[in-house]
């Protein structure tokens, strides 16, 4: 960890099959920060720029094809894979061991102008599945934030209930009281111990989803009660390029909404601070041209 220099840098060249993406805007992720801190066993290279949510307009590729000058493109966590092995071929290039992260092993979106291999850009248009969960199953999303401001927005999209583990006196039975137990938790919590809690409220033949990533964390799991119960735990690192699509069409369609700050890139360290002392509520989305 160190300071965070805002300077100028040469524009990258792209590489064969790589675009040259104007970066107008970049979300901050709490990866970013982890990145920063050094928290995660990833090699990182140095000098390095971060990000892995840009937006942009496409300046150029070389021997590209299904893209033009003046599309948008966007820049995600997985930048580039080897398409040749067989975790690629079978869809899950996310997990391939030559894969470039934006962020950490690729220069980033905290730019104005970033790389990414053509076939991993998101397509953005110009107008704006690991739980196996049904319709009607109860879903419980532990992590999601505290206050009354997130409160109010999860009722706005549409969830059933809202708990609060700063007040709750007896957390893992209120929610069993108010779903029985859920079918699927999904856990965007870097507290250790609420990862291992959400073993409690989730029902028999439930599924429990890690995304969050504290540090050096590990899981405690009551190998006994989980075999019984058939509970399926499993880690969800980040979607392909199908997902991506996905969620794209839910935004274009409205059906995705999100609170956000704006900021200019300078103030990431800034943004950090408040990334660190847990203050931060919706997401920050940084201009790159200040």
């Amino acid at each position: 960890m160190g300071p965070l220099p805002y300077k100028n840098i040469p524009v990258p060249t792209p590489k064969p099959h790589q675009l040259l993406i104007n970066i107008q805007y970049s979300g901050v992720c709490h990866t970013d920060f982890h990145e920063w801190k050094g928290g995660w066993p990833l090699p990182t290279k140095l000098p390095l720029v971060a990000g892995h949510e840009g937006a942009g307009v496409l300046g150029m590729g070389l021997g590209v094809l299904g893209w033009k000058i003046g599309d948008y493109a966007g820049v995600k966590w997985l930048n580039g894979s080897c398409q040749s092995c067989a975790l690629c071929e079978s869809g899950k290039e996310v997990n391939c061991s030559h894969a470039e992260l934006s962020g950490y092993t690729h220069d980033g979106s905290f730019q104005q102008y970033a790389t990414a291999d053509a076939l991993q850009a998101t397509r953005i248009p110009s107008v704006l599945k690991s739980a196996e969960m049904k319709v009607g199953d109860w879903v419980v999303v532990s992590g999601a934030g505290g206050g009354e401001e997130k409160a109010k927005l999860t009722k706005e999209l549409g969830s059933d209930a809202w708990i609060d583990f700063t007040t709750s006196p007896d957390l893992v039975k209120e929610l069993v009281e108010i779903t029985g137990g859920a079918q699927g938790v999904i856990n965007v919590s870097i507290s250790p111990a609420d990862i291992s809690q959400s073993l409690q409220y989730v029902r028999t033949t439930g599924s429990v989803v890690l995304v969050g990533l504290p540090s050096g964390a590990e899981m405690k799991l009551p190998v006994f009660d989980t075999v019984v119960e058939s509970v399926k735990v499993v880690g969800s690192f980040v979607g392909n390029r199908s997902d991506t699509r996905e969620t794209i069409d839910l935004l274009v369609r409205g059906l995705t909404k999100s609170p956000i700050k704006m900021a200019g890139l300078s103030e990431l360290p800034r943004i950090y601070e408040e990334m660190e002392a847990g203050t931060v509520s919706g997401r920050y989305l940084v201009d790159t041209s200040y």
